[in-house]
């Protein structure tokens, strides 16, 4: 038997009750509690032997059984079953003999061992009518739910509705909060670990930075002088918030104490990459450029595992040379061997110049990237520059370009720039 759920007339003695739950309902409870007072308010109210209480998920288009509680719990396509059919149609489903209705599909039963005789399902609607869950009550000890049960019932799958579906955003602003306590802690971190100073290092002019974006990612950039030489990384680690910011610190952290334990860079980046490899998730990995820049020979040997592309500006002749990744990102999988290490010669006036995906990426309204045909036009113009003043051309043409548009990535770059030798 389908019923609308038309404007109840209870006695008093419902009302009662139906007040006392209310009353009892609208207090801070977290979601999980909620639901079980839903139930128990069901079954009081109406005098049933057993209720269960489904929950509508619009994500997956279903309802999942939260009370009484399974693993894994029961789940019923939007518009089949009772259940299905009782929320799609917004209409009160009153069955008195459940094995007799094709539609029964006897969830609690089969978990339990049982027996649904009677059964009545009530749609749970929120504000506006928004699909909340369904509140199933079975086998009323007086008989058969009536009318009346009905009538009952529909008034309190209302109040229920309503304070299960105030749970729901209380729990969803409780999310909320922890999300941004993880996402401050991550960025801490990040901000943590970049270079607060520029490293003086002899006919070089350097410089590094970074531009968060409004959630945790996992950019990184180190430049620190390391036996005499120019230690340069940056790197991305895949997705956003905690994860990620934590994976990009270890790896920086890792390639510190291999360096200072006299690893050299082909083997640091073995090792590294190994260790990241047991360690992360296998949809986790980390592009990251490492190298070192010898002063007195003026070469940068690295690798670059995943990171690019890798721009290197030739002052002679005032062109760019682009260089692709050179190996697989960082843990992505095991190495017996990570390859030898490419180099670059750095003329004078040359410069390095490493640039995080945030602004190759960067799209403009039209969802035009920054691209790297800009990049190479603005190293053109301005690489006469000190490097800090070409770091603030680069990034003041990427926020041009993408002007009223989000920033949706981090940002980071990395410059390294010979100085221009004077021949007397």
């Amino acid at each position: 038997m389908t019923r609308s759920i038309s404007a109840p007339r209870l006695s008093q003695d419902s009302v009662a009750r139906i007040l006392d739950v209310t009353q009892k309902l609208a207090q801070p409870l977290d979601l999980l509690r909620m639901l079980t007072e839903v139930v128990e308010a069901g079954e009081s109210v109406l005098a049933a032997d057993k209720g269960a209480l489904w929950l509508y998920d619009a994500a997956t288009d279903d309802l999942a059984m939260k009370v009484p509680g399974f693993k894994p719990a029961p789940r019923i396509a939007a518009g089949e079953g009772l259940v299905g059919e009782c929320l799609a149609n917004r209409e009160l489903i009153n069955v008195r003999n459940a094995y007799s209705d094709p539609r029964f599909r006897g969830a609690l039963d089969k978990a339990t061992g049982y027996k649904t005789q009677s059964v009545l399902n009530v749609p749970l609607l929120g504000w506006e009518m928004q699909p909340v869950g369904v509140l199933q009550l079975m086998n009323k000890y007086t008989g058969i739910f009536d009318v009346n049960d009905e009538r009952v019932a529909a008034t309190l799958a209302a109040q229920c509705a309503v304070a299960v579906q105030r749970a729901q955003l209380m729990e969803a602003l409780l999310l909320n909060e922890r999300l941004d306590e993880e996402v401050a802690l991550a960025r801490e971190i990040q901000m943590s670990t970049l270079p607060t100073e520029m490293p003086q290092v002899q006919g070089y002019d350097v410089h590094g930075q970074f531009i968060p974006a409004s959630h945790a990612g996992g950019d990184l950039f180190d430049l620190v002088i390391l036996g005499g030489k120019l230690f340069i990384l940056m790197g991305d680690a895949t997705g956003h918030g905690f994860g990620p910011a934590l994976s990009a610190t270890q790896m920086q952290a890792m390639l510190r104490v291999a360096f200072r334990c006299g690893a050299d860079l082909n083997e640091a980046f073995r090792h590294v990459n190994n260790q990241l490899e047991e360690d992360l998730p296998d949809d986790r990995f980390i592009t990251a450029f490492m190298g070192f820049l010898d002063p007195g020979v003026h070469r940068v040997r690295f690798h670059s595992g995943g990171q690019g592309p890798i721009l290197h500006f030739k002052a002679d002749g005032e062109h760019c040379e682009w260089h692709r990744p050179t190996t697989f990102p960082v843990g992505i999988l095991e190495l017996d061997d990570a390859g030898e290490a490419q180099t670059l010669a750095m003329d004078s006036g040359d410069v390095l110049v490493l640039l995080s995906d945030g602004i190759f990426e960067y799209e403009n309204r039209q969802g035009a990237q920054f691209g790297e045909e800009r990049v190479s036009q603005l190293l053109k113009f301005h690489h006469r520059l000190p490097a800090a003043e070409l770091a603030r051309q680069i990034l003041n043409a990427v926020f041009e370009h993408g002007k009223g548009v989000t920033q949706e990535d981090d940002i980071t770059l990395v410059l390294v720039r010979r100085l221009t030798e004077v021949v007397s």
